[in-house]
């Protein structure tokens, strides 16, 4: 390996460790709902945002309260030896895609059936932890 490639390998391996990802599949919300919780959440320190799911009313925020202590707990498996209290940790990005899609029929009037459809999404959270 050449040195170059050596360095940019050492600084990819640097700045991945910095993050921590979580990704939570097939959550039974839909993604609107759920995009209207990770909005608020979106950039803002990892304390505060648990503050803000904590106190929250929607059904979606403790299913990313779960997720966000999830991504934490990811961060300090990959920095064992760093203190928690000396970082300052940021909701870096959060993605809410939508998942499968669950059709059911429902009988209407005059022998016709509405289509149901019960959606759930997926949710990806990436925390950044820096000095």
């Amino acid at each position: 390996m050449g040195a170059r490639k050596r360095l940019r390998a050492e600084e990819l391996k640097k700045s991945k460790k910095a993050i921590a990802i979580a990704q939570l599949k097939n959550s039974p919300i839909s993604p609107r709902k759920m995009r209207l919780v990770a909005d608020l959440i979106r950039g803002v320190e990892v304390n505060k945002a648990l503050n803000i799911l904590n106190f929250n009313s929607k059904e979606a925020s403790t299913s990313l309260g779960k997720l966000l202590r999830s991504a934490i707990s990811n961060w300090e498996q990959k920095n064992e030896g760093a203190d928690i209290s000396q970082e300052v940790l940021v909701v870096k990005s959060i993605e809410v895609g939508c998942g499968t899609m669950l059709k059911r029929i429902q009988p209407a009037p005059q022998g016709r059936a509405h289509r149901i459809r019960k959606r759930s999404n997926h949710v990806t959270i990436v925390v950044d932890g820096t000095k």
